[in-house]
């Protein structure tokens, strides 16, 4: 698997992507984040720079997390996932509470609404079928906020390049996987858990996260305005500021 490690000391922070994303997707929040922890990213399986496998699913999504743990040699570990990701580092927290510090999850909801998914099935017959450009057009006019469309071409522009620079039977194979995903048990998450999400995201809309908030024992939630799924592109700097923030009140409440 594709592993960077993204700077800093301390603590380990492993970053978790979404679907049709890279460690890229988190490239805005390690120049911020490493100044606290030890950051580690990866690509997920049939992601990036990661190559695709036949057996994808969140199961081995979850496999391939524990050994990205155990490759960074830290005892409880950090993580923050985006989207795909964020249900990731659910099931990972609840199978594995004693192995998980905290989790930062942007843009999550616990699993696809049942018209979702045979969308997602659709788009990957779609990404084997046409490549990837037709998949990153639709994304870019659906998944960001009308606000970063008009006001920032660039990340735009990332978002469309994340996307089309994926390789489509990888794509296809975590279109899939995430499908067939159900919900992790969330009452089995005993963790601080800090929820982002943007007032415009239609993947993980601000009633998602609240339900989740109810959900989960130690939870808050942040909704960003004027932003759409992929937050931590569309919304950096304010992304950044609730990680720190989080982050910031978890060791002063370890220190107390």
């Amino acid at each position: 698997m594709f592993i960077e490690e993204l700077g800093g000391r301390g603590e380990t922070l492993v970053l978790v992507h979404g679907l049709g994303g890279s460690t890229n997707t988190w490239y805005p929040q390690a120049q911020v984040l490493n100044r606290d922890f030890r950051l580690v990213a990866y690509d997920l399986a049939g992601s990036g720079r990661t190559p695709v496998r036949n057996d994808i699913s969140i199961d081995t999504h979850v496999r391939d997390l524990l050994g990205i743990m155990e490759h960074a040699g830290a005892g409880p570990v950090h993580l923050a996932g985006h989207s795909l990701g964020t249900i990731i580092c659910q099931h990972l927290a609840a199978l594995y509470p004693d192995r998980v510090a905290s989790l930062s999850l942007v843009g999550p909801f616990p699993q696809p609404p049942e018209p979702a998914r045979q969308g997602l099935r659709d788009r990957a017959a779609k990404a084997r079928a046409e490549g990837m450009r037709g998949i990153a057009d639709a994304i870019v006019a659906g998944g960001t906020a009308d606000d970063t469309k008009i006001n920032q071409p660039a990340a735009i522009a990332f978002v469309r390049e994340s996307v089309m620079a994926q390789p489509p039977e990888g794509y296809a194979r975590n279109c899939e996987a995430l499908a067939a995903a159900v919900s992790a048990d969330l009452s089995h998450i005993s963790c601080p858990v800090l929820l982002i999400t943007g007032d415009q995201d239609r993947t993980a809309p601000p009633d998602t996260a609240r339900a989740m908030m109810s959900a989960i024992k130690r939870a808050e939630l942040r909704v960003l305005d004027g932003c759409g799924h992929w937050a931590t592109i569309e919304r950096a700097k304010q992304v950044n500021y609730a990680l720190t923030l989080f982050h910031s009140r978890l060791r002063q409440s370890v220190g107390t």
